[in-house]
């Protein structure tokens, strides 16, 4: 892997779309959950106004901009509020896309995924911090590994459960997956693979980074890229990525 300051603009030649990552990309990792007798509380970060800036710049300069995110619509429309006429969502782990406006559902769950939530619902274990509201997949909020919640779902075959040390994602293997909904969204905007470019952080990650043509890892130790972007306490993995496109783009 190279560092991103290496990217050049011979590599973003024919770079059309330009796919983030949420958390501990646009966004600082970390999501406060409290859930009690029936009551949710969600602290709900948003995008710094920097990033939200140089997002326009990017759209200005005619990219295609898309959030790849394991959250749901509602949540992601609320903390890119400011920036919803320059982007679009894929959201739930690629089980949808909204794009100006109109969605597109790329995976249908239900009938898999609600006997299931109907188990997990009712497992009870002090580390479990609640269910962060999902159309699609299923996201557990927990203060570490549960392992009970993991031997009800490994007797699903069909589903899979990723744990990025604050919550389960757990949805339908080789569907609801971030790179599925990048690929859908490719056919929507009518792209190949070598026009996008995506950046991801976590486990979630690795697959739709194989997807992209340039594939960038905004954290080593986790997923691999063909560039890098260092951790930085002072600039999010975005930010640092989209300062470079603007600097090499004529």
């Amino acid at each position: 892997m190279k560092p991103i300051t290496e990217l050049s603009e011979k590599d973003i030649k024919n770079l059309k779309l330009i796919v983030l990552d949420l958390d501990g990309v646009l966004v600082p990792r970390g999501t406060k959950i409290k859930e009690r007798a029936n009551i949710l509380k969600l602290g709900i970060k948003t995008v710094p106004p920097s990033i939200i800036k140089k997002i326009r710049l990017l759209s200005k300069k005619g990219f295609e901009i898309n959030v790849n995110s394991g959250r749901g619509l509602w949540m992601l429309q609320h903390m890119l509020h400011d920036i919803l006429d320059f982007i679009s969502l894929t959201y739930e782990n690629g089980s949808a896309t909204w794009y100006k406006g109109k969605i597109y559902q790329h995976a249908n769950s239900f009938s898999k995924l609600h006997h299931l939530y109907e188990k997990l619902r009712f497992v009870k274990h002090k580390d479990i911090l609640g269910f962060e509201p999902k159309e699609f997949i299923i996201t557990i909020h927990c203060k570490k590994r549960v392992n009970e919640i993991e031997k009800i779902v490994s007797k699903y075959k069909e589903v899979y459960y990723i744990w990025n040390n604050e919550a389960y994602d757990i949805g339908i293997k080789n569907l609801q997956i971030k790179s599925r909904g990048l690929k859908s969204l490719r056919e929507i905007l009518k792209l190949k693979k070598e026009n996008v470019m995506a950046i991801g952080d976590n486990y979630n990650d690795i697959d739709m980074l194989k997807e992209s043509g340039i594939p960038i890892s905004a954290d080593p130790s986790r997923v691999k890229g063909d560039f890098y972007v260092e951790l930085n306490k002072k600039m999010l993995p975005a930010e640092q990525l989209i300062d470079r496109i603007l600097e090499v783009k004529k």
